[in-house]
């Protein structure tokens, strides 16, 4: 060998993107655009788990249904509450806390759930959890025939408004939270498994805290120590989140707060899952 050729310095090795914004991106992106797979695996999901049923996904109805009405009958006799009024309160409470209590709870198993997929389908990371929204969309769906029993069963049709368009967004907004928490926790999970059953536990706690089985009015109308501490249902995220879907499904008034928290943690927590998808999109097939 030369001396001249040994001097040459060598050629840089080129650098790997994995780990880059524009590869976190276009893993959203190409997950998307797959949307006949994730919108086939969704479906075929509640196929797979209501197989050989006669009533189906429709059993998550009657399942929901017993429960709200359950819940609703006890609490209202308890608490002094007015059952028109406080059952479809509790009923729409119950529907929409299905949404974010599945979306958390499921979400951490994403990925661990689709380990052989993942391993041999060459697909975006994103499209699990894809399946996952559009699955949750669906359970959603199938729950909202109680809704709409319940509008004429009780009147509610009566106190709606425009102000009823208002869960459109909403609903928009559970869904984009529900993407980046099964990000987030999904990558998390793969590599610490007991971090599903923390959520478990933390989703348990939360749905004790979030007014669903009770309302903070009935707590401010007694006055006193007992109306401040009302107010502490409002440190509790959860709280906001099924606020501007209930309010609007119930006519009743929205107030600007809830969707600017909302707001506020929707692009907090979609900053934080694109970080975690630069960073450990790549190692995902390994951990699961």
């Amino acid at each position: 060998m030369s001396i001249a050729a040994a001097e040459t310095p060598a050629a840089p090795l080129p650098v790997s993107d994995s780990q880059t914004f524009r590869r976190a991106f276009k893993d959203l992106t190409g997950g998307f655009k797959q949307h006949e797979l994730w919108l086939s695996l969704g479906w075929q999901d509640i196929k797979q788990r209501y197989r050989r049923s006669v009533l189906g996904p429709f059993w998550i109805t009657i399942a929901t249904g017993v429960q709200a009405s359950a819940i609703g009958i006890l609490y209202a006799a308890l608490l002094g509450q007015d059952l028109t009024t406080f059952l479809p309160y509790v009923t729409v409470g119950l529907i929409v806390w299905n949404l974010i209590g599945a979306s958390v709870t499921e979400g951490a198993e994403v990925f661990i759930s689709n380990e052989g997929l993942i391993k041999q389908l060459p697909s975006a990371l994103s499209v699990h959890v894809y399946r996952l929204v559009w699955r949750q969309a669906l359970f959603f769906a199938h729950n909202m025939l109680i809704y709409l029993i319940m509008l004429f069963a009780f009147g509610v049709w009566k106190h709606l408004s425009w102000g009823l368009l208002l869960a459109i967004p909403a609903l928009v907004l559970i869904f984009l939270n529900s993407m980046w928490v099964s990000l987030v926790f999904g990558i998390i999970s793969t590599r610490y498994r007991d971090i599903s059953q923390i959520l478990s536990s933390l989703v348990l706690m939360l749905f004790v805290l979030t007014p669903v089985m009770w309302t903070t009015s009935s707590l401010k109308q007694q006055g006193g120590q007992v109306a401040e501490r009302a107010k502490l249902a409002e440190l509790v995220p959860t709280f906001h989140y099924l606020e501007i879907v209930r309010a609007p499904l119930l006519g009743e008034p929205q107030h600007l707060y809830h969707w600017v928290i909302v707001c506020g943690l929707t692009a907090a927590g979609w900053v934080l899952a694109i970080l975690f998808l630069r960073k450990y999109r790549a190692r995902v097939p390994y951990w699961v």
